[in-house]
């Protein structure tokens, strides 16, 4: 049966840095190969080149895509800050699809923190804490998605020996 990763949180979380790391770890133990990424920022912004928004045209085809993860792909991994209000048709999706396999994470960081990782990362230069701040959303946890929080404290081994143990039915 295949089961779906859901990993989200505000700009600078760390969120696609533990879903490519999530996809190698877990690429090497899962028949059929990696498990298929869909990152919301490759679709939005670099595939489609639209707007985030209530409606945006990003949603639609983070649906099929979702559809495609379920039928081709034993472990399917969305990613992205993903509002829970503005992206909740794609949250009751995978609700209908994946059921109770669904596995759904909320970093849950303060605004400080983010602005700092987001330094290190190479992308620093295109948008910084001006934009980040009118991205900020507090605590944007979904009632669909039943997510657990990840804390500022949590490394990346940290994290991804949680996701893993959890997918792979060790863990919570």
């Amino acid at each position: 049966m295949p089961k779906l990763i859901v990993l989200r949180g505000n700009s600078g979380s760390g969120k696609t840095t533990v879903a490519k790391e999530l996809q190698k770890k877990l690429g090497s133990n899962i028949a059929g190969g990696h498990p298929l990424l869909l990152s919301q920022d490759v679709i939005r912004r670099d595939m489609l080149k639209v707007k985030d928004g209530p409606h945006t045209e990003a949603i639609p085809l983070l649906m099929e895509l979702l559809r495609y993860g379920h039928a081709h792909s034993e472990i399917t991994i969305l990613e992205g800050i993903l509002y829970a209000d503005w992206y909740r048709p794609l949250f009751e999706l995978a609700r209908r699809l994946y059921g109770d396999r669904i596995h759904a994470w909320y970093f849950d960081l303060p605004f400080e923190e983010t602005l700092q990782r987001h330094r290190t990362k190479p992308n620093r230069n295109e948008f910084g804490e001006k934009e980040m701040k009118s991205w900020w959303r507090e605590k944007d946890f979904s009632d669909v998605l039943s997510e657990k929080s990840i804390p500022m404290e949590a490394s990346l081994q940290d994290i991804l020996s949680e996701i893993y143990e959890t997918v792979q039915g060790k863990g919570n």
